[in-house]
């Protein structure tokens, strides 16, 4: 349960966070609804949201949703505007990373890599920005990663999704400018998270093993300071390295 005495920033907001059932995610949900905000949980594990609602009590609410479905975007909308009228915070972690040279992409893993890290991400942006926007005020961040700003290989999928998930981001903000909407994008380093997972099954080492990575409540804390600005203020950007990565 979230003491009461830490509910101050972020008291009354409605805030959406997805890809919650782990790692940034769930990291995310509790530094917002322990600043006071209101946070529906969006993912496809159901038992893993339920944990998280649990723990988080009467703040949190659960959406089991599929992100990679077409329609994804609109019954995210759909359920928020029923749930809370009106939402403050649409926070887009969900994410998934398929890494493989030219030889050995799967390229059944193509359509669901770009579904999930950049189609349904800009779709959700865009309806929740109308929203946002008719409301006059509100607040959209983008998770992208340090893989946009390298070349290397095996990785021009992934970072290329990122890449353009970051110039649409930057856009949007600039669109918006003026309206109350702030938009903001974070982009993390190497973080102790499952996204590891698909390339460990593989046999091949996950990133976190080559350094000290970060966990994901750095990142967590940098979503809730992007969050908390006021008046003029716009957190437009944030890099997040891990202390060991020189890149």
């Amino acid at each position: 349960m979230i003491e009461s005495s830490d509910m101050t920033s972020l008291a009354g907001k409605n805030a959406i966070v997805t890809g919650a059932s782990s790692g940034i995610g769930a990291a995310t949900a509790r530094k917002l609804a322990a600043a006071g905000a209101n946070v529906m949980l969006v993912a496809r594990r159901r038992d893993r949201l339920e944990k998280l609602a649990a723990e988080l009590g009467p703040a949190a609410t659960t959406l089991e949703l599929d992100l990679g479905g077409a329609d994804a975007a609109q019954a995210l909308l759909d359920a928020a505007t029923s749930r809370f009228g009106k939402t403050d915070i649409l926070i887009n972690n969900a994410g998934i990373l398929r890494t493989s040279h030219v030889d050995s992409f799967d390229l059944a893993e193509l359509e669901p890599l770009i579904t999930i890290n950049y189609t349904t991400v800009v779709r959700t942006s865009l309806l929740f920005a109308r929203q946002m926007k008719a409301n006059g005020a509100g607040q959209i961040v983008n998770l992208s990663s340090i893989g946009a700003s390298l070349t290397a290989a095996g990785t021009g999928v992934y970072g290329g999704l990122k890449a353009a998930l970051e110039r649409f981001t930057d856009v949007l903000r600039i669109e918006l400018a003026g309206s109350g909407v702030r938009v903001g994008l974070i982009a993390p380093g190497t973080t102790t998270t499952e996204i590891f997972a698909d390339m460990k099954q593989k046999g091949q080492p996950g990133w976190d093993e080559f350094i000290p990575p970060m966990v994901p409540d750095d990142i967590a804390k940098a979503v809730l300071f992007m969050c908390e600005q006021t008046g003029n203020a716009n957190a437009a950007r944030m890099h997040i390295y891990a202390t060991s990565e020189g890149f």
